[in-house]
């Protein structure tokens, strides 16, 4: 699972290079169209279009059928049983092909979420007096069967970072909560031990320092063990590519926090917004070049 997150990682960083020179709600809105009409080609070859063809005009036969004996029940009634046995055809032959393109939707989606969707955490000053709630909440929570182990648990927090609560342990569900916040802006990386030798880190941005380029960032890392998970999405290792996944053997479950929504301007922000922006934008590119490719849906 790593290596395709960082050849997708890769790929991306090159395709949306120039695209972001311009903004990134250009790129996203770019990407996510040209996502759409990509997949709308693909489709056309994967899915069984002379079917899809004559099942469409086998409705409106149907349909024109109702319309002119629309005295004689008996036929209106044969007419419309038939229409709701060719729309479940239809809906089979359309829903099929699309099944395969999940695949590419999901890493797509992915990127555009941990480049677009969030913003750095906040930066305050050293002796800034904060209130419980204000800070970022750190949560750690280890692979079953290691739940007892978070008794043991310990955060080193780097320099520029400090704690705003002590570490909070749940020792039967193996989790622990710690509020942090950032004192420096910059990339600041947090050490998890544990006492069987367990170490993990995750990185942890805050503020925008100047001249840097804006890059991908996550709010989750979790196991390689739990690349797909209907369960519980949120852990899936596919949904967050911009660090590697913890070994599948790790003691280490999850580490998690929520960055700051993005602000897009016109375009909604977010997790949401962005898949949002993502599956409308698609959308629209892919209706667009329907005739041009002259695909039947």
């Amino acid at each position: 699972m790593n290596a395709l997150n960082a050849f997708f990682n890769t790929l991306f960083d090159w395709v949306l290079l120039p695209l972001e020179k311009i903004g990134p709600r250009t790129a996203l809105v770019v990407v996510s169209g040209v996502f759409g009409v990509l997949a709308l080609a693909i489709f056309k070859f994967i899915s069984f279009q002379k079917g899809i063809a004559s099942v469409k005009d086998r409705i409106k036969g149907h349909m024109i059928e109702i319309r002119i004996f629309q005295d004689d029940l008996a036929v209106v009634a044969s007419a419309v049983g038939k229409v709701l046995f060719r729309n479940v055809q239809y809906l089979a032959l359309n829903f099929g092909p699309f099944i395969p393109l999940a695949v590419p939707f999901l890493f797509v989606s992915a990127q555009l979420v941990t480049r677009y969707a969030y913003e750095p955490a906040r930066v305050v000053a050293a002796d800034a007096q904060l209130l419980p709630g204000q800070g970022t909440m750190l949560e750690v929570r280890l692979a079953e069967g290691h739940e007892r182990e978070i008794a043991e648990l310990e955060i080193v927090l780097p320099p520029g970072v400090k704690a705003l609560s002590p570490l909070v342990r749940n020792e039967y569900e193996g989790r622990a909560f710690q509020e942090i916040v950032a004192n420096v802006a910059g990339e600041h990386v947090l050490e998890f031990r544990l006492a069987n030798g367990a170490r993990e880190t995750k990185t942890f941005l805050a503020g925008r320092v100047e001249g840097a380029a804006p890059r991908a960032m996550q709010p989750r890392r979790v196991t390689t063990s739990e690349w797909w998970n209907l369960g519980a999405p949120e852990d899936c290792a596919t949904l967050w590519p911009a660090e590697p996944a913890f070994d599948g053997a790790s003691s280490f479950r999850s580490i998690a926090f929520r960055y700051p929504d993005s602000d897009l301007g016109w375009l909604p922000g977010g997790e949401g917004g962005v898949l949002l922006v993502f599956v409308v934008a698609s959308m629209v590119f892919g209706i667009a070049a329907l005739k041009p490719l002259g695909v039947t849906i």
